[in-house]
């Protein structure tokens, strides 16, 4: 258990603007609410002290029926944490929104912990703060995250990302798991586990959100036999898939099945594979104790080395790091 105590409360700032995602601001700010009432119920003094900011002062519009009432945004009189919440039209309100960008820029470099949730993570990388560093978006948008943003290293797979004193998350409820990831950082997995509860979600989620970009993706795909394929490949990942392979389940040439499937799923067939068997590897890692030559072989490796040159590729660290972090078996 973290000591925080003799501290104060941490001062968080939700940073919204006009349209912003009221569901990402209100999952946040329960997680610290309940913190708050936890830490409370153990005679300790609240962890966080939570506010709206936003470019002026006064009521701020969301998607929903919902306004927040907003203190204006300084760089003089910085909170411990802000937290910059996304939108539906993410590039609408980037243009509309300069000065949370100008905003963020200059803070960077003295604030505590920048987090930017779902599609937030645009205003960071047009600051340039997020150059060089691994971050996270919802997965809708995490392709137009990589084109205007190149020098960002987009890993549209994860829940949320740390690096540093950053952090991003992916889309919408994503932003509670960040909340709560936050919360264990300060007051350890404790406190963090009894919020988990009182929310009704899990302390760390099984899986990332490929369980919605590669599994929901491959339904959509207009074209009968690509999608065929894409089944077909995520009931046989244990298999070597090669191309030429699934070019002949499809009954086209190898050159046009690659064009064909990248035309209907927005990435090469060898893309999908990479991305299919990362999520079951990871859920794998996450939900059991499974030796990692098994897991290797579950997804198509003949060799621990090749499920490590994937974790390592992909998420920056190897699976054996990465289930002692996110392994439901962990103490």
């Amino acid at each position: 258990m973290k000591n925080n105590e003799d501290r104060g409360p941490r001062r968080i700032d939700v940073v919204v603007y006009h349209g912003f995602k009221a569901i990402e601001a209100i999952g946040a700010m329960s997680v610290f609410e309940y913190a708050n009432l936890h830490l409370q119920q153990q005679g300790r003094p609240a962890g966080y002290q939570v506010g709206i900011a936003s470019v002026a002062a006064g009521p701020v519009a969301s998607d929903t029926h919902m306004l927040l009432q907003a203190r204006a945004l300084s760089a003089d009189d910085l909170p411990h944490t802000a937290i910059i919440v996304g939108a539906r039209h993410i590039e609408q309100a980037l243009a509309a929104h300069g000065e949370i960008v100008a905003w963020a820029a200059a803070v960077a470099p003295h604030i505590e912990r920048l987090v930017a949730l779902c599609s937030g993570s645009f205003f960071l990388a047009a600051a340039g703060v997020l150059d060089g560093l691994t971050a996270t978006t919802h997965w809708s948008v995490a392709a137009l995250l990589k084109e205007k943003f190149p020098a960002v290293q987009v890993q549209a797979d994860a829940i949320y990302l740390r690096s540093g004193r950053l952090w991003t998350s992916a889309g919408v409820t994503a932003g509670i798991d960040l909340a709560l990831a936050l919360v264990e950082d300060d007051y350890g997995r404790g406190l963090a586990l009894q919020v988990a509860r009182d929310l009704v979600v899990y302390l760390k989620r099984p899986g990332g959100q490929s369980q919605f970009s590669v599994h929901l993706n491959s339904q959509n795909t207009s074209h009968p036999g690509i999608r065929e394929i894409q089944d077909w490949v995520l009931s046989n990942l244990s298999l070597p898939l090669d191309v030429s392979v699934l070019a002949d389940r499809a009954a086209m040439s190898e050159r046009n099945f690659r064009r064909v499937f990248a035309k209907e799923v927005g990435s090469s067939p060898l893309q999908f594979i990479e991305s299919a068997r990362l999520e079951v590897g990871r859920r794998l890692l996450e939900e059991g104790d499974l030796p990692l030559k098994s897991i290797a072989g579950r997804i198509g490796f003949a060799s621990e080395q090749s499920l490590r040159k994937l974790f390592m590729k992909q998420l920056g660290v190897g699976p054996q790091a990465y289930r002692e972090r996110f392994g439901g078996t962990q103490p």
